[in-house]
């Protein structure tokens, strides 16, 4: 074997055995729920029908389901979140490399999370607590708690609900709470009662009329 040839084969053999050789192979399903064991790594997670479950301390790729659950353990690393129908809850310390979108569900992030994209979502709940988010966010029905000492960096959108309201509802309810920051405008292009707390710090509120606040919640409706 030539000397070119050994130095070459030699490059390709440390290559190959490179952790990032490979991408982490991931889960595909049509019908059944993901697991991921705490601490495990895995690719892209996707199911239609079933919930996905990310264990403490785990690595995955975007998770994404149509009807189902989606909840992250403590400390975990993942891409983009999504599901149609269902739930999307993070416990502390989550790096989400990727937006978070529902249609039909709530989103919550607990302490210390970071989402690198948007938060996204029509007809559940949004609740931040210390946490950073690097887009914005935009929803349409449902209530809104950017949490103590949260930071959204782009802004907030209600934007006006499609159809006819048959039935008088509920306003959705607006909290920026305690030492929270969005630096982006607060758009609302639909009734809402907004609540800001007083150490809070916000852009231009546009749509709204802010209800300040110095309590640990703001009153009780």
């Amino acid at each position: 074997m030539t000397r070119t040839r050994l130095t070459l084969s030699l490059s390709v053999l440390i290559a190959l055995s490179s952790p990032l050789a490979f991408a982490d192979e991931g889960i595909s399903k049509v019908n059944g729920s993901i697991n991921v064991e705490a601490s495990q790594r895995q690719g892209d997670l996707d199911t239609v029908n079933g919930s996905i479950k990310i264990g403490d301390s785990a690595r995955v790729g975007k998770a994404e389901t149509v009807n189902g659950s989606i909840n992250v353990g403590n400390s975990s690393q993942t891409g983009g979140l999504e599901t149609v129908n269902g739930s999307i809850r993070a416990g502390t310390n989550l790096t989400a490399n990727g937006g978070i979108e529902t249609v039909n569900g709530s989103i919550f992030v607990d302490r210390g999370g970071t989402v690198r994209g948007d938060l996204e979502t029509v007809n559940g709940a949004i609740g931040l607590v210390d946490t950073d988010v690097t887009g914005g966010i935009e929803t349409v029905n449902g209530d809104l708690t950017v949490g103590v000492d949260s930071h959204v960096s782009g802004g907030i959108r209600y934007t006006k609900p499609n159809g006819i309201r048959l039935l008088k509802q509920r306003d959705p309810r607006v909290i920026i709470g305690p030492n929270a920051r969005v630096d982006g405008a607060l758009v609302f292009e639909r009734e809402v009662k907004l609540y800001v707390h007083s150490t809070a710090k916000t852009g231009p509120i546009r749509g709204a009329t802010a209800i300040a606040f110095n309590t640990a919640t703001p009153p009780a409706e």
